[in-house]
């Protein structure tokens, strides 16, 4: 799934790498994420704009997955596995969980993150998780679509 995109300057990452990123946060990615991610790693949509629940959400740029995200100063800090690791326990409510059941893929205006929600079933939906409202193992989440296809028609210019 090509998209509509402002530039995209980073590296492409290969099958191996997404199934190694999967591996170590114990998720199975979709397969329209994979194809989505293995286009426009890391890009800066020019549709990115959703709305839901008469609120409209701005996608400022989409996470990536670097081979090697130290060596990227830039747009190391916006690898998913970065990103993880620094709000990661206020993304699970559950301390004994190994791996992720909720993995960002974008950022949006205010600091918040669209995720693929693993908690309920091994095909994610897609949520809003806020980041002023969750705490330590209390993520707070809203459900925008039932599954990321659905998720990316829902964007707009």
């Amino acid at each position: 799934m090509r998209m509509n995109v402002n530039t995209v300057v980073l590296p492409l990452p290969s099958d191996e790498l997404l199934d190694a990123v999967e591996r170590s946060l114990r998720v199975s990615f979709p397969e329209v994420y994979r194809i989505f991610i293995k286009e426009n790693n890391g890009v800066v949509p020019i549709t990115n704009v959703f709305s839901f629940k008469q609120q409209e959400y701005l996608i400022e740029k989409f996470l990536c997955v670097l081979d090697d995200s130290e060596s990227d100063p830039i747009h190391g800090w916006y690898d998913i596995e970065v990103t993880i690791t620094q709000i990661g326990d206020r993304l699970t409510d559950n301390q004994d969980l190994v791996g992720m059941n909720v993995v960002p893929i974008a950022l949006l205006f205010s600091g918040d993150f669209v995720c693929l929600d693993f908690r309920e079933t091994k095909e994610p939906t897609v949520v809003i998780w806020f980041h002023e409202e969750s705490e330590e193992f209390s993520p707070v989440t809203q459900q925008v679509a039932r599954n990321i296809s659905g998720f990316f028609e829902m964007l707009k210019k």
